[in-house]
């Protein structure tokens, strides 16, 4: 099924091509014009904000809470009547500590917010945490999509492995701009996007 989009594309493969592009310049744009201080940390209205910023000009639903169930292989992520009552309760989860942070990420992940795009906008809500909080961000390249996918899928019986392979691949460099678009472009590549790279836009 082809989602519904502002570009009126209908064909799958293109869709994919042009989502990655606009909203990869859209995560560019994000860090270069210091929009992303204006996002509130570790919470659900500044994931919502990511959301929003990387495909507003792509689908209608940007920033907005989902209105159908979805599920990835066997999984099915939080159903509709506790979307809200799981968004609260994460906003009021700590972000003290790096277990705490991956804790609430590793929670959002099963509460996939939106239609689509939740993976890529949550890592860099995961990041800004990080940055606020324990003065790290994760360098996504240290990070294998196979032992993070992998991991994620398991975080929701048992969060150690995937607590154990980010914190492996933690850095203090967190103003470095290279980190960041690289950490897209990686992000991006775990959910197969790999068209384009972010530098030679």
């Amino acid at each position: 099924m082809i989602l519904e989009n502002k570009l009126n594309i209908t064909n799958q493969i293109e869709l994919a091509k042009e989502e990655e592009r606009i909203s990869k310049l859209k995560a560019k744009q994000l860090y270069d014009s210091g929009d992303i201080k204006k996002v509130k940390v570790g919470t659900f209205e500044g994931l919502s904000f990511i959301h929003k910023y990387l495909f507003e000009d792509i689908y209608d639903f940007a920033g907005k809470i989902r209105k159908v169930n979805i599920a990835k292989g066997n999984f099915r992520f939080a159903p509709l009547m506790y979307l809200e009552h799981s968004l609260k309760y994460i906003d009021s989860m700590p972000q003290r500590t790096f277990d705490e942070i991956i804790e609430k990420y590793v929670e959002m992940n099963i509460v996939h917010p939106f239609r689509e795009g939740n993976g890529r906008a949550t890592r860099i809500w995961l990041d800004l945490i990080l940055k606020e909080n324990i003065k790290k961000v994760i360098d996504w390249n240290l990070v294998a999509k196979e032992d993070y996918l992998s991991a994620m899928e398991r975080s929701v019986v048992k969060d150690i492995e995937i607590k154990y392979i980010l914190k492996q691949a933690l850095t203090d460099e967190i103003d470095n701009r290279n980190i960041f678009m690289k950490g897209i472009d990686i992000s991006y590549y775990y959910e197969g996007y790999s068209e384009y790279s972010i530098e030679d836009m």
